[in-house]
């Protein structure tokens, strides 16, 4: 009956793969007892955004078997990293940017990575606006500060699940960093190398605005798995996120998606939408995928100010629920480019 069991699992899909569970190694165990089917699923990703319709697939494929009469689906994740990984324990390098700032990235980015933690991922967070850090203040943690392992090597902080590091935390509060871009590049280089960030299967690096000497530098000196571009919907904010498309482009950085930020307003008094900066404009970026329409909401800015993600503060909300789905939707993209052209592997017990 197993056999039987493992040929009916081989006809379904993972939905965003497109090959099946089995050749793709996703079947950790099955097997059948008393007419009772027991599977467990590896998914590529904690946040699959698509866990659902593969239980239910399993499900149904499962009970097709002669003899079966119950299915019990169980599910763990094993994000897979690329052929070449980022850094020693860090599986994946994804790169946030927009191209200039105002859009709300360091917000995306502080809430995509709550939301992958959420999801049981393990999650760092680089603040790369050296500038402007900003991501230590949105996680509530301004006054604290980086410090040294016993191989001295600089301690991530840790604040909701998330390990990260921001200049905010290596320099006074206040204090302008007055650098040229040969001190940039040896900062962004300590942050990667010299900085005990364990083992990781997303690293999220928020980038300053801009197209200039971080970026340069991350891109030269790690292998990346991909960008997302934050944008708002208004042409101007577009102009520049295309200049930031293009930068990714010349950098062989592929882009994993377009968040459109403050895509609309829906006024808590009446339910009215109001499309303050338009709508819709990120699908004029071209052919990307689009990983979400993040509303805007006072709710979200209330809770950076308070240091709390708003995916953990107010999951509830229009906003969390939709950054939540583009931090899956993200995780997915990740594993359709990771996996799409592995060979079959991995063996079923």
């Amino acid at each position: 009956m197993r056999d039987a069991l493992m040929a009916a699992l081989s006809t379904v899909n993972d939905p965003e793969l497109h090959r099946d569970l089995v050749s793709l190694g996703m079947i950790e165990h099955a097997s059948v007892d008393a007419g009772v089917a027991h599977v467990k699923v590896n998914l590529t990703t904690p946040a699959c955004p698509l866990k659902g319709q593969i239980e239910h697939d399993v499900r149904a494929a499962a009970l097709t078997v002669p003899g079966v009469q119950e299915a019990v689906i169980t599910f763990g994740a094993i994000v897979r990293p690329p052929a070449q990984p980022a850094l020693p324990g860090v599986k994946h390098v994804l790169l946030v940017g927009s191209g200039k700032g105002g859009v709300g990235k360091s917000s995306v980015a502080v809430n995509l990575a709550a939301s992958l933690a959420m999801d049981g991922a393990r999650v760092g967070l680089l603040d790369a606006d050296v500038y402007g850090p900003s991501v230590a203040h949105m996680l509530g943690q301004s006054g604290a500060k980086v410090t040294a392992n016993e191989e001295r090597k600089m301690r991530p902080l840790d604040a909701h699940g998330v390990r990260f590091i921001s200049m905010a935390n290596l320099s006074p509060a206040g204090q302008a960093l007055v650098w040229r871009g040969p001190m940039l590049h040896s900062a962004i280089q300590q942050f990667l190398k010299d900085a005990a960030w364990g083992d990781l299967d997303y690293l999220i690096v928020d980038l300053p605005p801009g197209t200039g000497d971080v970026q340069l530098s991350l891109t030269q000196t790690i292998q990346v798995t991909g960008a997302v571009i934050v944008t708002t919907p208004q042409d101007v904010a577009l102009i520049d996120a295309t200049r930031a498309l293009d930068m990714f482009r010349k950098a062989s950085v592929p882009v994993l998606g377009v968040i459109e930020n403050m895509s609309y307003f829906v006024a808590p008094d009446t339910g009215i939408t109001y499309d303050i900066f338009g709508r819709g404009g990120s699908r004029k970026l071209g052919d990307h995928t689009l990983l979400g329409e993040i509303p805007l909401e006072v709710s979200v800015r209330q809770d950076a100010d308070a240091g709390t993600p708003a995916v953990l503060a107010h999951p509830d909300s229009p906003a969390a629920l939709a950054l939540r789905q583009a931090a899956r939707a993200l995780a997915g993209q990740v594993s359709v480019r990771t996996l799409a052209h592995l060979p079959d592997q991995l063996t079923v017990v």
